[in-house]
């Protein structure tokens, strides 16, 4: 078909997808893990031609002044193929989700009951920048004995191109259909319209992007949306806390990378622990040149530090997801003042308790609605590769 004719593009792409999602559906699970497999070897195999598709695309971005958070989530590097690689290895060594029984109850007529996991159907993954999610999708769709259409942003479509190639071709080693994983060739918008509103071939979408993507896809789509919109994530400094573990914590969660939406970028401290606390971790942020945006409280005991990146905090900071060298902090007045303030301004995704008070601790697991949350530990751990779970689509913040 061709990709010019958008309309007659995606429903080809749409009746593809349906026809391959039965055949997947149905795929025994040695088939399945056979793809998962071969996938990984290619990988390998071929990732000075991945690597060199990779660098037209991130060669473009910069001559196109694309932000340095966005340049730095389209590189696909040696470490990031391995990874998604390894992920394919432990998606394919996990058990077989499809057909799982679980649940089963006698009910007093007589009949068992119970849930049985079965694949979805087709999904939709609409993702910006980060090309290492082709892979993951693509990894998770087979698993799952799902047909999956995927459509990633323009500024990577030449690395995208190639790792369909080889999702593709393992797929067909296999002995799967190769349209059990298909990309959407053109980076024309009207397409991901068609894409969200096509109920017949698509039976939910994943949007993984920026704040306006995610908006435009839960307002326009025809079909159901798992999403996840800002992460602005929290770490909060209880006052009874282990101040080394703290402050090693909070710089990983803070300066591992900045780029990722699991990266901390509120840090809310007790008071009974600011004078102790924040001189510390202000050093290792000012090091690193980090720049904190602070409330009254914590700018006094922060601009002291030579070389301390220390500026005013405006209401829009406490809730602004930076992608970069910053981070907002404030000095709370107990663990309710930080819940509360998590409530008001976090996003849901993942936010992080330091604290040796197991009553603050097991409190805040309970009482914080995040998509995930963290004790004593960085939330940079908020990863499907991370929890074990092999490759991953992204964290849903929706109830």
């Amino acid at each position: 078909m061709n990709p010019t004719d958008i309309a007659a593009y995606m429903a080809h792409v749409g009746v593809a997808a349906r026809a391959a999602s039965r055949a997947m559906a149905a795929a025994p699970t040695a088939a399945k893990d056979a793809a998962l497999v071969a996938l990984a070897r290619r990988l390998r195999a071929n990732h000075g031609a991945l690597q060199a598709a990779n660098a037209k695309d991130v060669a473009a971005a910069e001559s196109a002044g694309l932000a340095a958070p966005m340049v730095d989530r389209l590189k696909l590097s040696a470490q990031a193929l391995e990874t998604v690689a390894l992920g394919c290895e432990q998606l394919a060594a996990m058990p077989d989700p499809v057909g799982e029984i679980i649940g089963m109850l006698r009910r007093p007529s007589g009949i068992h009951v119970g849930r049985m996991r079965v694949p979805l159907g087709v999904f939709g993954m609409i993702y910006e920048s980060r090309p290492n999610v082709t892979i993951e999708a693509a990894s998770l769709a087979i698993k799952s004995g799902n047909a999956v259409i995927l459509r990633g942003g323009s500024e990577a479509l030449q690395s995208n191109l190639a790792l369909a190639r080889e999702v593709q071709a393992a797929l067909v080693e296999a002995g799967l259909p190769a349209d059990g994983v298909q990309l959407v060739e053109t980076t024309d918008r009207e397409a991901v319209g068609k894409l969200i509103a096509m109920p017949e071939y698509v039976d939910v979408i994943i949007p993984r992007g920026g704040k306006g993507l995610i908006e435009r896809i839960s307002r326009e789509a025809k079909v159901p949306v798992i999403k996840h919109l800002d992460g602005n994530c929290h770490v909060y400094v209880d006052a009874e806390v282990d101040l080394e573990l703290a402050v090693r914590v909070t710089d990983n969660a803070k300066t591992n990378k900045y780029s990722p939406c699991n990266a901390a970028e509120s840090l809310l401290v007790h008071r009974g622990q600011a004078a102790a606390f924040l001189p510390k971790i202000g050093a290792i942020f000012a090091a690193k040149g980090v720049e904190m945006r602070c409330d009254a409280e914590a700018k006094a005991l922060l601009s002291k530090i030579a070389d301390a990146k220390v500026i005013d905090a405006t209401e829009a900071d406490w809730s602004e997801e930076y992608l970069a060298p910053i981070i907002s902090i404030r000095v709370v007045d107990s663990l309710d003042e930080a819940m509360n303030h998590i409530d008001r301004h976090g996003s849901r995704h993942t936010d992080a308790i330091l604290t040796s008070n197991h009553a603050n601790a097991m409190r805040f697991v309970r009482e914080v609605d995040s998509a995930s949350v963290m004790v004593n530990a960085s939330t940079r751990f908020a990863d499907g590769f991370e929890f074990g779970l092999g490759a991953e689509i992204g964290i849903s913040t929706d109830k």
